[in-house]
Formats: structure tokens, sequence, C-alpha cells
């Protein structure tokens, strides 16, 4: 999902013009970013968690040559998901296994089984 089709489902639920939900959507993520510089951590209840932290120096080596090359300490931003949302993606993930089974078993899953490309779900929270 692209942040224009983030966009597009979000105006849709609310009946806000997509022009000024992109506004809105466009300026959370900019006081995300603005956060994680600042003040290196931000956590989004029923969400996760954003962290910078350091990855150390390592020796790794070129795919062409395999020479090594030494890759220098450098900070990344790391994502913990919250409770909520490992809740729902293990859910997928069942979902998934019971399709698979009942497939492989000739019959034709339920439409009640997620496909899992869906966009924002029925009473789905982005908070």
């Amino acid at each position: 999902m692209t942040k224009k089709e983030i966009v597009r489902v979000i105006s849709e639920q609310i009946g806000m013009t997509q022009l000024r939900t992109k506004e809105i959507v466009q300026k959370t993520f900019d006081a995300i970013v603005e956060t994680l510089v600042e003040e290196g951590r931000i956590e989004l209840r029923n969400f996760g968690v954003f962290e910078v932290k350091p990855r150390a120096a390592r020796v790794a080596r070129n795919p062409r040559t395999g020479d090594p090359v030494e890759v220098p300490e450098k900070l990344v931003v790391t994502f913990k998901p919250g409770k909520e949302m490992e809740l729902r993606v293990r859910e997928l993930e069942d979902a998934r296994r019971r399709r698979k089974a009942l497939e492989a078993e000739g019959g034709s899953p339920p439409s009640s089984l997620p496909e899992g490309n869906s966009s924002v779900p029925e009473g789905g929270s982005l908070d």
C-alpha cells in the first residue's frame, strides 16, 4: 500500500477531501520524523515504537569480489510493533494457515478468511 492509497482510504472513511487528508497524513509523518531526530524515540499506543539505535561497525563482503569491506557504525531506525498489531498479524497468519490446509485437502476456503491484500479493515483503527 502506498501513501496515496492510505490517503484515499482515510478520506473515504472520514468524508474529507483527498488533498486535505494528504496534508494531515504528511504532517503526521513529518512529526514522527522530527520526534525521532530530536528525541530518538516515539511511542504510538496500539501501533508500536520507533527508536533510533546505533548499529555497530562490522566487516562485510563485497558480493562481486568477495573482498572484505569495513562498514562504519551508523544510526538506524528500528520498529517494534505494539501488542494490537502483533495480535492482528498473528490472526492473519493463522487464517492463511487454515486457508492453505483447506486448499491442500481439496476444499475451497470460506469467504470469511482474509485474502491478506486488503486496505484498512472495516472498523480498523489508524491511531
